[in-house]
This record gives structure tokens, sequence and C-alpha cells, in this order.
């Protein structure tokens, strides 16, 4: 029940407080304002789910190793 009660107020209340300080500390360090950095961070996103639904999944690491063991498999 501690456990359950610890979890909660670690969830509920710490993990936003310490979201908000990491995007306040980023947007500090690299001299941007902090709605520009959530902005950025969606563009980033958007951009890295693209690369993995186009090319990304020719290069998944279990289709990579199929690959390579079939071609050593061909090797005489």
């Amino acid at each position: 029940m501690i456990a359950l009660l610890l979890y909660r107020t670690l969830a509920d209340h710490l993990l936003p407080w310490a979201m908000t300080f990491a995007t306040r500390m980023l947007a500090r360090s690299l001299n941007m304002p902090e709605p520009l950095v959530h902005s950025t961070g969606d563009y980033v996103v958007a951009h890295v789910t693209a690369f993995e639904h186009s090319v990304g999944r020719s290069l998944c690491p279990s289709r990579l190793g199929g690959l390579l063991r079939a071609w050593w498999r061909r090797r005489p």
C-alpha cells in the first residue's frame, strides 16, 4: 500500500516537475525560448518517425541478421 502511494506521489507530482525543469534547463543551455524547444522536439520526433517507417524497416536488426545469415550460407 505504501509503495503504491509513493508511486502515485512520484508519478503525479515529481515527474511533471522534473520534465518542466529539464525543458527549462535545455532551453537555457541552448539559449532558446521554452516553446521553441517544445516545437523543435515535436519536429524531430516527426522526422525520426518518418525515417523509421521509410528506411528504418530495411535496417531492422532482425532483418539484417537474417540477410547476413543467408549470405553466409551461400558462400562456399
